[in-house]
């Protein structure tokens, strides 16, 4: 099974790009910028990843973002993260960044985008793997700050397919941003929105109802109402859940516990992604793995998640038909 989960190809739609900063390379760019980082080694920052709620991950996730200075950075970050993708066999991705995170910090926008940009195109001419680019919003900052980082990416909508809603969840519903996100759609991007991981299920229905959103990010606590469950099956609205994350997270104490095999049994549209890979122990494969052997996932489980991260993707009719079709060419080859 795990041969199977590693090879049947997929799509990732729910990855933080700075959450894929490894220690290794985090040390190797703060040693090009002469950054003192606040760990020994990178065993040290291992051992700091014991998180028990999304605050303390994000205490040092920020952290770590502050040694990406430049564009060199941005670019390594995201090809090292498209090199492990493809190994996997991601055969498309749709990666979040988060401007103010580095906006905060006097790094320009477009040093950030730009960076991002180079490695996704060189990731399609050289790897193969297409891809498209999200912007969050981060949640616990102003709305006003937020449309400020809008009409920063505006020289770039052609670029950026969509514009999102993570960080610190609690107190910061999506209802908070309705004007900004009014805003994005009438300029032309797509919505998505973190909702329901540890906010309740009435998030989730604010960001179906006021953000307009294509796809709910996590989502798992939809369970909670029988009435919007059987609205995200009746429209298939997709849900991107990040098994591994919600447990390191403990949004559910043990990967036994969480309600992935019971909400594809639900009929729902749900994806499995990695979220912030290097805090959270795995990339998608890993994710898979864990989620199968804990959940008794069978073969039919892992071929709908796959399907499901295709249909569920920004990519127009055409190309998302092309991948189910190597996806089901590829079944077909097992048997």
């Amino acid at each position: 099974m795990n041969n199977l989960i590693s090879d049947i190809p997929k799509a990732e739609l729910h990855i933080h790009i700075e959450g894929s900063l490894e220690p290794e390379l985090m040390f190797e760019i703060a040693h090009r910028h002469h950054i003192k980082l606040p760990f020994e080694s990178v065993e040290a920052v291992r051992e700091a990843y014991n998180f028990h709620n999304l605050q303390s991950f994000l205490d040092i996730y920020y952290a770590g973002a502050g040694v990406l200075l430049d564009e060199q950075d941005f670019y390594h970050l995201t090809w090292a993260y498209l090199q492990k993708a493809v190994s996997q066999n991601v055969r498309h991705t749709e990666i979040f960044f988060d401007p103010q995170t580095h906006t905060q910090r006097g790094v320009a926008f477009e040093t950030v985008y730009n960076g991002i940009q180079q490695a996704l195109q060189d990731g399609q001419k050289q790897l193969g793997i297409s891809s498209k680019l999200i912007l969050c919003f981060l949640r616990h900052l102003s709305a006003e700050e937020a449309m400020v980082t809008l009409h920063q990416a505006l020289p770039y909508r052609d670029a950026i397919a969509a514009v999102g809603l993570d960080s610190s969840e609690l107190g910061h519903p999506p209802s908070k941003f309705q004007e900004v996100f009014d805003k994005a759609r009438a300029d032309g991007f797509l919505t998505v929105a973190h909702a329901g991981e540890e906010g309740s299920a009435e998030y989730i229905w604010e960001a179906i109802n006021l953000l307009k959103v294509s796809r709910i990010d996590h989502g798992v606590r939809c369970v909670e109402s029988k009435q919007l469950v059987d609205y995200l099956v009746e429209q298939q609205i997709p849900l991107t859940v990040c098994p591994l994350s919600n447990v390191k997270l403990r949004v559910f104490s043990s990967m036994a516990e969480h309600n992935l095999k019971q909400l594809l049994d639900l009929g729902l549209c749900v994806t499995v992604n990695s979220d912030d890979p290097a805090y959270f122990g795995g990339y998608i494969a890993e994710n898979f793995q864990e989620s199968q052997a804990a959940l008794n996932l069978n073969q039919d489980d892992i071929y709908q998640l796959a399907k499901n991260s295709f249909n569920a993707s920004f990519l127009n009719s055409v190309d998302k038909q092309n991948l189910v079709d190597e996806l089901d060419n590829f079944m077909t080859n097992l048997t």
